[in-house]
């Protein structure tokens, strides 16, 4: 059958048109849209009190109060875990109350008084908790014992204060801790090498003793 060049032609010049893109899209492809650049905000004059004393920092409004004490103070107790307020290795007190540091800029804790584990000794001499931590051997590579024992200080606070918890029965402010009253309140702080038992014990000796008349 002889080929019709004139068909042949329209033919080809069809696939052309049904492929080409239109004049307006190559433009579009050929100018990407540029991402907006990111606010700045400079470094201000931040005051933080520590472990009983006032640091003068210039930092960015952006850093945690987690980075503020690793990275600018240098107090390396308190660690970087999870980094997201679900392992409890940063946990500090503030005006008595335990946080997650990871969670807190550094900028918004001016004014307030803040402990880490750097200063929990008094004097040269381990808190209690720290020592009972050691009889007990509540802790094994140490990574979340920092955070483990501020925030077992903060529990002893909070009971001591009538603040209940989720499986609180009676008064919390009773003296004596059940072990099931301990986890609970222990339970946003992680563990990876598995030393809750110890943990609990070291706590429960140091709830006794301190409810003990004399002690």
């Amino acid at each position: 059958m002889p080929v019709d060049p004139a068909g042949q032609t329209g033919s080809l010049s069809f696939l052309q048109s049904s492929t080409a893109m239109p004049q307006d899209e190559q433009t579009r492809i050929e100018r990407p849209v540029e991402a907006a650049p990111m606010p700045y905000a400079p470094p201000q004059n931040v005051l933080l009190r520590v472990n009983g004393q006032n640091h003068a920092l210039m930092i960015e409004p952006r850093v945690t109060l987690l980075d503020a004490l690793r990275e600018v103070l240098g107090l390396t107790g308190t660690k970087k875990g999870c980094d997201h307020g679900q392992c409890g290795a940063c946990t500090v007190l503030v005006d008595g109350r335990r946080i997650n540091s990871c969670l807190t800029l550094a900028i918004m804790q001016e004014g307030r008084e803040i402990t880490t584990i750097e200063g929990l000794a008094q004097d040269g001499a381990p808190h209690a908790l720290q020592q009972a931590f050691m009889d007990h051997d509540a802790f094994q590579c140490g990574y979340c014992t920092p955070g483990q024992l501020c925030s077992a200080v903060a529990l002893l606070s909070e009971a001591a204060g009538g603040q209940a918890s989720a499986v609180t029965k009676g008064d919390a402010r009773s003296g004596a801790l059940s072990d099931e009253e301990i986890r609970e309140r222990m339970s946003g702080n992680l563990c990876r090498c598995g030393a809750y038992p110890n943990i609990v014990a070291a706590i429960r000796n140091v709830v006794e003793r301190t409810a003990m008349p004399g002690s």
